[in-house]
């Protein structure tokens, strides 16, 4: 259910409103749009009996949501979000190139592949200082001194940061230095985990889990929504197929659905999407094309030396190739890269 307010709405109306929402055992989320605010209610499993509502000063209508998303969807939410993450947009007419190696291996690593990506126009680096891996006995990640040298990073090439959660445990601390959380796909139902982050008022970015459906994604990121965070940003990373060629399969048939069903920005995992090198150039192509607000993108400059995921990483030159083909076809889809 949606309460929305009339434009002009005061904050002491506003407040009210949500204060009456709490009384009723309910959680009221306001949402500010360019003209009114809505106030999203959550708690309910059944339609609400709020008529009352309508009687508050300031109160305009009350809108019943048949999504199971309720924050995430649509009907809630009809235009776009748009995440400012140091003045860089997720889900405006830019086209954002999150880029770097999977793993924090050791400085000059880090430092070789941020210096590349970032002379290549990249305001948005990725590394992983905590690595969730199938096998116990793989690379795990530097941990604390990852995130250290993360922020290293940062300060030396002007970066924002992108790392990733994989516990309860960590999550505040990874948030200390990053300036978007990651939550990977094996976390993408770890709802304690979704819970914390959400608590957490910073940006977000959720990977679809390898077998998910559409809906259970959606119903993943309202778990965000939900503790009150606004700023999540989906990520289409691959499913788990019978397709051995590749380590998965990249949806990109979900872009458009998403955009259709969620105001989210979503943006696309090519080098998890397929595990490949050489495939990531033309399906991150294909994912301008598909409607994408953003590519994520492994890029090691040795990638036969990386301690996590090697064969799905492209050089900085092969990078340098990506950026220009994408500045070429952005202008046909109405897009922009600076």
């Amino acid at each position: 259910m949606f309460v929305v307010m009339a434009s002009g709405a005061t904050q002491d109306q506003i407040a009210l409103v949500c204060e009456e929402i709490a009384r009723m055992g309910l959680k009221a989320h306001p949402i500010n749009g360019t003209t009114r605010t809505a106030i999203g209610v959550t708690g309910n499993k059944t339609q609400v009996a709020a008529d009352h509502l309508l009687v508050l000063s300031g109160v305009e209508d009350i809108i019943h949501i048949s999504s199971p998303f309720r924050l995430a969807s649509r009907e809630s939410h009809p235009d776009d979000t748009v995440i400012d993450v140091g003045g860089v947009q997720l889900g405006g007419t830019e086209f954002v190139v999150i880029a770097g190696p999977c793993a924090v291996e050791s400085r000059d690593q880090l430092f070789a592949v941020a210096e590349r990506v970032a002379r290549a126009g990249v305001r948005l680096f990725r590394g992983g200082a905590y690595k969730p891996r199938t096998s116990p006995y793989s690379f795990q990640g530097l941990g604390k001194p990852g995130l250290e040298l993360l922020a290293e990073a940062r300060e030396k090439f002007g970066l924002r940061i992108v790392t990733e959660a994989i516990d309860t445990e960590t999550i505040e601390m990874v948030a200390d230095y990053a300036d978007i959380v990651q939550l990977g796909a094996r976390n993408m139902q770890n709802y304690s985990l979704l819970k914390k982050a959400g608590r957490l008022r910073k940006p977000v970015l959720l990977k679809r889990g390898m077998a998910a459906t559409i809906e259970e994604f959606l119903l993943a990121a309202e778990y965000l929504l939900a503790e009150g965070n606004e700023q999540v940003i989906l990520c289409e990373r691959g499913i788990r197929t019978m397709a051995e060629p590749s380590r998965n399969v990249l949806d990109l048939a979900v872009i458009p659905q998403i955009k259709q069903m969620s105001h989210l920005p979503i943006i696309a995992d090519p080098s998890h999407g397929t595990g490949r090198q050489a495939r990531i150039l033309p399906l991150s192509r294909a994912s301008l094309a598909a409607g994408a607000d953003g590519l994520l993108v492994e890029v090691h400059h040795a990638p036969e030396e990386a301690l996590s995921d090697g064969p799905q990483a492209i050089t900085p030159d092969e990078f340098d190739v990506l950026m220009a083909d994408l500045r070429r076809m952005a202008p046909a889809v109405n897009r922009k890269i600076r």
